[in-house]
């Protein structure tokens, strides 16, 4: 019986890439979903004398919209003429980096903040003139007048454990209209992937409520909190023992430009040293401090093991690009 694959790829917009996706009907009992092809004149991937641009699903998911056999399908994006990764497959880039250092047992969990925005590109949440009452109730908050767009959170919630995807909770966050999904925890290339599909999930639900989904990292200037995606992450040995947390901390903080850069779109603008986070110019790690770079839970220290949270990147970083940043730095100085 025929069903319906969705592929799903990420174009090159900039500053920041888009998701794109296309229906492509199946109709033979296949083992192997086929490589396809789209237009990258249409997606800043290839100009018009050379539009060709492959699609090749590296992950494939029940389709929790559609139903039935379909399928989401994520895809890399290679080059037509000899099936090479395209410049802006930053997930072949993290393949080979997770690979050399695959025995050092690199994992990750992601904290994918975004904002909830009217198609005038208000907050939802906000009055249409002017500001709501300022930031307090609104994190892990209940009831009408602090939390608007739970119906959306509550579909993608169950449209992301139906297609299998490894998200672990919601909260509402500390600016109105603001939310958070964690997807974790897993090697980098497959919370990259999830997170990725989860992504696509929430733009398709929230487009049938007229709401954008915003993962720019500060939607709302003035003293009102930007949107990140905290990245925890952890090795072996960082599992084992405390020095191997400072030690992958300390690495980090050799790095900071280096880093801060492939952490996504506008970070100056988040990254000030308030709203709970670190300036993007400076390095600080600590115990339960939401003010550093990077925070130390206060279980994990108390533990001596466990693992530690890169507080800098943004919601609008790519996610293959972070963890190969944080895996190269973290493993190599422990190699």
């Amino acid at each position: 019986m025929a069903y319906q694959a969705e592929y799903i790829w990420i174009d090159g917009n900039e500053p920041t890439p888009l998701l794109r996706s296309k229906t492509k009907i199946i109709k033979d009992e296949v083992t192997t979903l086929p490589i396809w092809g789209f237009d990258g004149s249409s997606t800043n991937q290839a100009d018009g004398a050379h539009s060709d641009c492959v699609l090749k699903p590296i992950f494939s998911c029940p389709d929790p919209i559609r139903g039935g056999a379909n399928v989401l399908v994520l895809c890399e994006v290679l080059l037509a003429a000899d099936m090479k990764p395209h410049a802006t497959n930053t997930r072949a880039g993290l393949e080979k980096t997770y690979k050399k250092y695959a025995k050092q047992g690199m994992i990750f969990g992601i904290e994918q903040e975004y904002t909830m925005l009217k198609l005038d590109r208000t907050p939802l949440g906000f009055p249409d003139n002017g500001f709501p009452a300022a930031q307090g109730p609104y994190y892990c908050g209940v009831g009408a007048g602090r939390v608007v767009g739970r119906e959306i959170i509550e579909e993608h919630t169950q449209a992301c454990i139906d297609a299998g995807l490894l998200i672990e909770g919601t909260n509402a966050e500390v600016m109105p209209g603001q939310w958070e999904f964690q997807i974790g925890a897993a090697d980098p290339l497959t919370v990259s992937d999830h997170l990725y599909v989860a992504r696509w999930l929430l733009h398709r639900i929230a487009e049938d409520y007229d709401v954008i989904i915003s993962f720019d990292a500060k939607p709302v200037k003035g003293d009102w909190n930007g949107a990140g995606a905290h990245t925890n992450f952890s090795t072996a040995a960082m599992r084992e023992g405390y020095t191997a947390i400072e030690q992958a901390c300390v690495a980090i903080g050799k790095k900071i430009e280096h880093h801060v850069k492939g952490y996504g779109h506008d970070i100056e603008s988040r990254l000030t040293g308030n709203h709970e986070t670190a300036p993007y110019n400076k390095f600080s790690y600590g115990v339960s401090n939401r003010g550093a770079s990077i925070r130390i839970p206060w279980q994990v220290a108390k533990d001596a093991k466990g693992y530690a949270e890169d507080r800098r990147p943004n919601a609008n970083a790519d996610p293959y690009t972070v963890t190969r940043l944080i895996t190269d730095t973290v493993c190599s100085a422990a190699s």
